[in-house]
């Protein structure tokens, strides 16, 4: 995640190993997020470039694992009052506005990891104001 100059790098390679369903792939950072990143490296300071950036709260913790992340997520959403928010909330909104942008479901279920077109699908929720788009682009 961080280069040599300890720069937070715009993508990030999984291996098949440390990805869902075994299957490697690269996790693109947008530039909002990769400058706030970088700025909790510079408080930080990693002391290698292998080292992980956040931790869980347990001892000799190897970093978030898939489960402590969404406990992480379910939590954080309850705190703030967000009823019925879970750790798919973020992946189904972030679908969903691509979706509504126009961006292909084809590039959607990539980035999302899916490898079939139907299970990216689900995830978009359609409402009026994206119909109401649509129809004015006849």
């Amino acid at each position: 995640m961080i280069d040599t100059n300890n720069e937070v790098r715009p993508e990030i390679h999984l291996a098949a190993h440390q990805a869902k369903n075994n299957h490697a792939r690269t996790v693109f950072i947008n530039e909002k997020l990769r400058k706030e990143l970088q700025q909790y490296v510079v408080v930080h300071k990693p002391s290698n470039i292998q080292s992980k950036l956040f931790y869980s709260q347990k001892r000799n913790s190897d970093g978030f694992t898939a489960n402590t992340l969404t406990q992480f997520f379910h939590y954080l959403y309850k705190r703030v009052g967000l009823d019925g928010a879970s750790s798919h909330s973020g992946r189904r909104t972030f679908i969903t506005n691509l979706a509504a942008k126009g961006v292909s479901v084809r590039v959607l279920a990539s980035l999302a990891g899916h490898r079939n077109i139907s299970t990216t699908q689900a995830y978009i929720d359609v409402n009026d104001d994206m119909k109401r788009k649509a129809v004015e682009l006849a």
